[in-house]
């Protein structure tokens, strides 16, 4: 990948700037909440954050278009940053530290890196293809790379998720029935924990683009594996698609393929 550490270098300064406007609004007693058509809250925050992030993209790389979950999509052209100012609005409202800054570059077919930064928890993981996938504890500790776990069986299997809403079929039930351990630590986190060894299995019924982008380059260069619940590719170019994802360690990815294919 041409000119990746000029690309990461960008999207780690573009992560620092949403850090410091999101931190800053967490726990606001002024803090702003409206409700989205579809019935999700957005807040001040998330104006804000993606506001600041658009305006340093179009000053930077003024040729690059941009992909985001508050304000309308510019055109799409080689290159094009895909961002989710807080995936986890629904925590940083309510006061739970389970939030994060989620940025990608696509560049033409590949989503080439991604930086998932969630200040609130003190992490910050980024990868880049080819590069490898990373994880800084705080800014005083030094990035560890990601590695996913070893674990080749269900049954000893931990799976993450959000909720149980959206699921169908008894998709959710076979991977609960299957699995050793089950817990909803819930948005990004879940396939974070994931690249980190720390779960096995991460999925969720839909998801948009930008809620999904940049997790997989950290995922896949940590040695992990995505798709579909049907296991068909993610869709990178329509950010109107609402796809499924499954990751898991890559052992596990065909085993859970086979109890979600049961249930379709």
């Amino acid at each position: 990948m041409k000119n990746w550490k000029t690309d990461l270098d960008f999207a780690q300064l573009l992560a620092d700037q949403a850090d410091s406007i999101s931190l800053a609004r967490f726990n606001s007693l002024d803090l702003h909440v409206t409700q989205k058509p579809d019935l999700t809250p957005v807040s001040d925050a998330d104006l804000a954050v993606e506001t600041k992030l658009r305006a340093l993209i179009t000053s930077a790389f003024p040729g690059d278009s941009v992909i985001g979950e508050e304000f309308a999509h510019t055109n799409l052209g080689e290159r094009t940053w895909i961002i989710d100012p807080i995936d986890g609005t629904k925590n940083f409202v309510r006061g739970v530290p389970v939030w994060a800054t989620l940025i990608a570059l696509r560049i033409n077919n590949e989503v080439t890196l991604g930086v998932v930064s969630a200040p609130a928890l003190n992490r910050r993981w980024w990868g880049v293809l080819g590069n490898g996938a990373w994880v800084r504890e705080s800014t005083s500790h030094s990035p560890r790379r990601l590695a996913t776990s070893s674990v080749t069986t269900l049954s000893d299997a931990s799976f993450s998720y959000s909720d149980q809403r959206g699921w169908v079929n008894d998709q959710f039930e076979a991977l609960r029935e299957n699995t050793w351990r089950q817990r909803a630590y819930g948005d990004f986190w879940s396939h974070m924990l994931l690249a980190e060894g720390a779960v096995d299995i991460s999925a969720e019924p839909e998801l948009a683009l930008h809620d999904y982008a940049a997790l997989l380059p950290i995922v896949s260069q940590a040695g992990g594996h995505f798709s579909q619940f049907d296991g068909t590719s993610l869709p990178i170019h329509d950010p109107h698609a609402h796809p499924s994802l499954l990751c898991t360690n890559g052992n596990l990815h065909q085993d859970c393929l086979n109890l979600l294919k049961l249930k379709t």
